[in-house]
């Protein structure tokens, strides 16, 4: 099945991806226990200043609970918290399919997810779902110091792959992301659905069987 595209590996984003989430879900359930709007709350829980720093693991789970409580004056313990906070994510059909085509490339490609995660949710979804089975290389932001699109967490998954920007491709559902991951060199398709992505990869020469 190899092609002579010079492709040895694919690099595969999470949330959105592979499985989907919506922070509305927490929000609304965080809700009753703050006198904060669900606007404000959807803020602070969707890449806000302390959100980037907890998926770049600078602040611990314990941290971010004490500030994020502080922030919203939450009247809420950290056990009751974390299942508010976990439970933001599902697997749709379009989940499926992608996860489909990763395992008919899996024995002739080297399959990594990079995701931009905080080890909450990142620990939440080794436990609730078979996602990264047929991915030998995973690489959370909270584990680098560092999110997409900055070029150190590419440059980390392309070491991780032991592979050169031009022999990696990668897919993810934020273009300016992709765009991040381009500059090095990589690959790069703006994901919106299976089949789409599916033919981004057979114009370059990656087959199925």
């Amino acid at each position: 099945m190899r092609t002579t595209n010079g492709y040895k590996a694919i690099i595969f984003d999470l949330g959105n991806v592979l499985v989907d989430f919506d922070h509305t879900i927490a929000a609304k359930r965080i809700a009753p226990f703050t006198d904060k709007t669900l606007k404000e709350i959807y803020n602070l829980f969707f890449e806000s200043p302390l959100t980037i720093l907890f998926e770049e693991g600078k602040v611990s789970a314990q941290d971010f609970f004490i500030k994020l409580k502080t922030m919203l004056n939450l009247r809420l313990d950290y056990e009751n918290f974390l299942p508010i906070w976990n439970e933001i994510f599902f697997i749709t059909a379009k989940n499926q399919a992608v996860y489909g085509l990763a395992d008919k490339l899996k024995n002739e490609y080297r399959l990594l997810v990079l995701s931009n995660i905080n080890t909450l949710h990142f620990d939440y979804l080794k436990k609730q779902f078979c996602l990264f089975d047929i991915f030998p290389y995973v690489v959370p932001s909270f584990q680098t110091g560092f999110i997409k699109p900055q070029p150190e967490i590419y440059q980390m998954a392309l070491k991780k792959l032991g592979l050169l920007a031009q022999e990696v491709v990668y897919t993810d559902d934020r273009l300016e992301l992709i765009q991040g991951a381009q500059r090095l060199g990589i690959t790069g398709f703006h994901f919106q659905n299976a089949d789409k992505l599916k033919q981004d990869f057979l114009n370059i020469g990656i087959n199925f069987a």
